[in-house]
């Protein structure tokens, strides 16, 4: 079997490492990562311009592109296997609620749920990756992705796994949270005297949903939430069908 890791964080991400250590008596493991810090850039693709992938050892590449970049660069460029499995992390803290929107680690599980594949992304609730947090993170990871080999995911689903810091009390299935929006652009000056502003000024809240992603990592617990790929909302298309019924008749 062969499992391809990717991250955002960038190929020298100790998460990225710890990560692919975890899973290497699973399977054959594949690295392909972006060759620098990616983190936020969402779904992305780079179109208008070649990418370049460095191979810095065996089953270990460097991709100068977006985490999206790698996955699909990875399964139809680099790799002669198709993937039994992609895994994406570990990322330098959280990816809950609307966040999951942003983050790159998301979005490459995300693809690979996209070309059929079962993926998972997992991120640990921390700035540092201390050693016991890291270790906690990646022994999680490797158990998940030994139960999804072994079990798969329902179609069109991945998994975005969030692992607290400090004292783990156990694991929750969960739902998306929603954030708490503040302050979120800052202005100031540079000493020229021209204005700039820097986008994501103020400190992260989310709402206190029991339940939720955010809600389980407050509560010391390992939050598992199912994400499908397909965003049509089922009970708002009968509802807005409804809408363009009765404007076809008042037409």
């Amino acid at each position: 079997m062969l499992i391809l890791v990717t991250n955002d964080d960038g190929i020298r991400s100790p998460g990225l490492k710890a990560l692919a250590q975890a899973l290497q008596d699973l399977a054959r493991v594949v690295v392909v990562a972006p060759d620098r810090n990616r983190s936020a850039v969402g779904h992305s693709v780079t179109l208008e311009r070649p990418l370049r992938a460095d191979e810095l050892k065996a089953d270990v590449f460097a991709v100068d592109g977006t985490p999206t970049d790698c996955v699909h660069l990875g399964i139809h460029g680099l790799i002669r296997q198709r993937p039994d499995l992609v895994v994406s992390g570990i990322n330098r803290g959280s990816n809950v609620g609307d966040d999951i929107t942003y983050s790159g680690t998301v979005s490459a599980a995300l693809e690979a749920a996209l070309m059929g594949l079962p993926a998972f992304a997992v991120s640990l609730d921390s700035d540092q990756f201390l050693t016991e947090n890291l270790d906690r993170a990646a022994a999680f990871a490797r158990k998940l992705a030994k139960l999804v080999l072994a079990q798969g995911l329902p179609q069109d689903t991945f998994l975005n796994v969030n692992v607290p810091a400090g004292t783990c009390q156990g694991v929750e299935l969960t739902r998306q949270g929603k954030r708490r929006y503040g302050e979120a652009v800052v202005c100031n000056e540079d000493p020229r005297g021209r204005k700039y502003y820097w986008i994501g000024g103020s400190q992260a809240a989310f709402q206190d949903i029991a339940g939720t992603d955010s809600f389980a990592l407050q509560q010391g617990r390992i939050s598992v939430t199912p994400l499908r790929t397909n965003f049509t909302h089922e009970q708002s298309y009968h509802h807005l069908q409804g809408w363009l019924d009765a404007t076809h008749k008042d037409n």
